[in-house]
């Protein structure tokens, strides 16, 4: 059985997509309690540890942990992502990743996989990531996948560096045909509670791409709305798609109707983890709503991920 370890594992999505492939988690870090503990739920046979990776002694990790065969982990990407916003983030952020090199070379697995946004390819330092790899003797296939395209229900593009020291990675081939439209993952019952459309203090610019859905479907027909923030999409989408991608923030509300009535609510955690990929089984308690949808936004679809290792450890061709 593979044995693998995820530096910043988060709630655990590549530990879910790994373990789906035939891997043994065995250690998981994040420097959030709330992912460690997510984490610890999901993953009891794994060594968790809540810490600031870069204090950590790789070779300690080695001791305690045994023979490793794979390395998954998604270094920060705020100083990547579009997400940010107008914010500057400091570079050290992006520095993280080469703290899966540090261990890389200390563990020595055969397989390492490195997860980030499309973005980090623009990085200057992006092409000495590369070479730090390579010369501890791996051989390298970058790879932007998209989660619709592995049967989940959310549009998700994301970058993949595949390593492995035996052989040129394979690349990873899509599974899916059709798209899974997001109006599998939401829930249109009366479970939650919605309130008007149009109610006093609704804001105006969430209105107004209400209003856009509207007059294009027409009355009657349910859709998703972008509540924070914009999407350079019109701020709307049809059900009859996969969801846009899941961010750290509280981004989407329903809409429906009910006797001509357009009512609203937020998407809520149970649906964001479902347009995840996340099994039902995936245990999500900790932390405030919010929290819990800032732990989804920032993980990795696991349908993905379980490709991804497949192909790594799957025969050669």
């Amino acid at each position: 059985m593979i044995r693998a370890v995820d530096l910043f594992c988060g709630a655990g999505g590549s530990s879910v997509g790994a373990r789906a492939a035939g891997a043994r988690i065995v250690a998981g870090f994040d420097r959030w309690d709330l992912a460690i503990r997510t984490f610890r739920d999901n993953f009891p046979e794994a060594a968790a540890r809540c810490c600031d990776l870069r204090r950590v002694s790789a070779g300690q990790v080695a001791r305690e942990v045994g023979a490793v065969d794979l390395i998954v982990g998604s270094p920060e990407c705020r100083a990547h992502t579009p997400a940010r916003g107008g914010w500057c983030i400091p570079d050290d952020s992006s520095m993280t990743a080469f703290e899966v090199v540090r261990f890389a070379r200390v563990l020595k697995p055969r397989w390492v996989v490195i997860e980030n946004v499309p973005q980090m390819r623009r990085w200057h330092l992006y092409p000495r990531l590369l070479e730090s790899l390579a010369s501890i003797g791996y051989r390298v296939r970058e790879q932007i996948l998209n989660a619709r395209d592995f049967g989940v229900p959310q549009s998700r593009r994301r970058l993949f560096i595949m390593c492995d020291l035996e052989r040129v990675p394979p690349p990873v081939i899509p599974r899916c045909r059709r798209f899974v439209p997001a109006l599998r993952v939401v829930d249109l019952d009366g479970r939650y509670a919605w309130t008007p459309l149009f109610a006093p203090g609704r804001a105006r610019a969430t209105v107004e791409r209400a209003m856009r859905a509207i007059r294009t479907l027409g009355p009657g027909e349910p859709f998703l709305v972008v509540y924070y923030g914009t999407d350079g999409a019109g701020g709307w989408q049809r059900l009859d798609v996969p969801l846009r991608t899941v961010t750290t923030r509280d981004r989407f509300a329903i809409v429906k109707w009910e006797s001509g009535t357009p009512l609203m609510r937020m998407l809520q955690p149970e649906e964001l983890r479902a347009a995840m990929g996340l099994p039902a089984s995936f245990v999500l308690r900790h932390g405030t709503r919010r929290q819990r949808i800032h732990l989804l936004g920032n993980a990795v679809c696991p349908p993905v991920m379980e490709a991804v290792v497949r192909t790594l450890s799957g025969p050669r061709s």
